[in-house]
């Protein structure tokens, strides 16, 4: 039998990692900064609604993943969601970046509160069923490898777009007489628009090859599922690795703003470099380094893990991730060429972090049909995605609480000069530098413990294809 997958359907299974991953960088980039700067809300206060989206997340990730795991129709379990959910899921996200103009610090946050939950919970309808394409595509553990590689790199290529083009669309608004806020609506309305497509026609051509026949049995209750999940032990390990994974990167994405406008820039809201004659925001020229240094990494990685295993890969990566994030500690005001050069450092290893946990997941579920004899990959990719936007959610609480704390303070509407005081300076450069490390370290610790080798998989499918023969007898 021939166990590779036609490009085309790669390719276009990647491309749905584009909307996903698009919304959730422009997300993770710049909405702290946005109900800071832009909403007007105190960082404290801030911070309680992204522990709402983290109760919230608790309630609608493992539920939806359950719905997907059990769904029946023609088109099999996971197409529906796509095909119902895409476009709403797009035009969720300029929801996220409305507020109305109050005064009362409460009601912003109940308002922006909702909002998030509402693109939360449509970001989960398509992203789980999305997520657990992937076993059910191929059972080949290199071509799971390459399937990820397509969804790293739309991941990588809209990560990049977003974090440079974003702020160029906000400026773009405002010189054209809008406010800041409009802007944001207006980058809002196109990465939604544009990621909602993908996901739509997934929903139309790509079919489940290897759906399980296990979805006829009876159904088993939510809180069980959840039950045997935490008994996996290598999903404890891959779930382990995720989240000190995702912790790392989002600390570095919602900080980084922060430390370049008022610790690199001297507090010039509206500074920018020019790199081959375009001029670019500070953080357009940053991100969109280190993305660019991302994807051209992304063949490397892909052949380490193939060469030696996924685990080897991945902790090689993230020791050089770690020798860079302590150098970011040692960048000045105005030193632009360190670090530029840091962040073409950096994404070398922010390349592992995004293309080889997701790659781990897959065989994980395979090792769990092979000991509960169910195909669960709603649960636990629902688990996945629960983890994902906990980390975000609670990177973006933590920061927020500790330039409360530290004194940071919201520039005043029209300013464009505008100094933090040390304190809060120094919470920041601790956060984007040494509070890393740590974070990468664990990660570290985690997967060097990591018991499923690339032997042991190659065991569990040839396990695998004799119960399932046995099965069908």
């Amino acid at each position: 039998m021939n166990n590779k997958l036609p490009f085309w359907l790669k390719l276009l299974y990647g491309s749905g990692d584009w909307g996903i991953a698009s919304i959730g960088m422009m997300r993770s980039i710049f909405y702290a900064l946005y109900l800071t700067d832009v909403v007007g809300i105190e960082p404290r206060l801030a911070s309680l609604g992204a522990l709402a989206g983290i109760v919230w997340d608790a309630i609608n990730d493992p539920i939806i993943g359950t719905l997907s795991d059990r769904m029946k129709s023609k088109l099999g379990r996971r197409r529906p969601f796509l095909l119902w959910f895409a476009f709403p899921f797009g035009l969720s996200f300029v929801m996220l970046w409305t507020a109305p103009n109050w005064e009362s610090q409460v009601g912003l946050l109940i308002y922006v509160t909702l909002a998030f939950m509402v693109s939360d919970t449509l970001t989960t309808l398509v992203a789980v069923p999305y997520l657990s394409l992937t076993p059910e595509l191929t059972q080949d553990y290199d071509e799971r490898t390459s399937l990820s590689s397509f969804r790293t790199v739309f991941q990588l290529l809209s990560a990049m777009t977003v974090v440079i083009t974003a702020p160029m669309i906000v400026d773009s608004v405002i010189l054209g007489g809008g406010s800041q806020q409009q802007g944001f609506i207006a980058a809002g309305a196109i990465f939604g628009a544009i990621g909602s497509l993908p996901l739509f026609f997934i929903g139309l051509f790509v079919r489940e090859r290897f759906a399980s026949e296990e979805q006829e049995q009876e159904s088993i209750p939510f809180g069980e599922t959840l039950r045997l999940a935490w008994q996996n032990v290598p999903f404890r390990y891959a779930a382990g690795i995720y989240m000190f994974n995702w912790s790392a990167v989002d600390m570095v994405a919602i900080t980084f703003p922060f430390f370049l406008l008022y610790w690199v820039a001297r507090g010039d809201l509206l500074a920018k470099i020019n790199i081959f004659g375009v001029d670019l925001a500070l953080e357009s020229a940053f991100f969109g380094i280190m993305m660019f240094v991302c994807v051209l990494f992304v063949p490397f990685w892909l052949w380490f893990a193939k060469r030696r295993n996924k685990i080897q890969a991945y902790i090689v990566g993230m020791f050089a991730w770690i020798i860079v994030q302590g150098l970011i500690f040692t960048i000045q005001p105005g030193d632009i060429p360190w670090l530029l050069t840091i962040a073409a450092l950096a994404g070398i290893g922010v390349s592992a972090a995004y293309i080889l946990p997701d790659s781990i997941l897959p065989d994980v579920i395979e090792w769990d049909e092979l000991r509960t004899g169910r195909r669960q990959e709603g649960i636990y990719y629902g688990i996945r995605t629960l983890i994902r936007k906990l980390t975000g959610a609670g990177v973006i609480f933590v920061t927020l609480q500790v330039l409360g704390w530290s004194g940071y303070q919201s520039p005043p509407d029209g300013v464009i000069q505008f100094t933090q005081p040390d304190s809060a300076l120094f919470s920041i450069r601790l956060m984007v530098s040494f509070i890393g490390v740590a974070i990468l370290l664990g990660t570290i610790i985690i997967a060097w413990s990591y018991p499923l080798s690339r032997e042991k998989y190659m065991r569990i499918q040839k396990l695998l294809k004799v119960k399932r023969a046995l099965a069908k007898k």
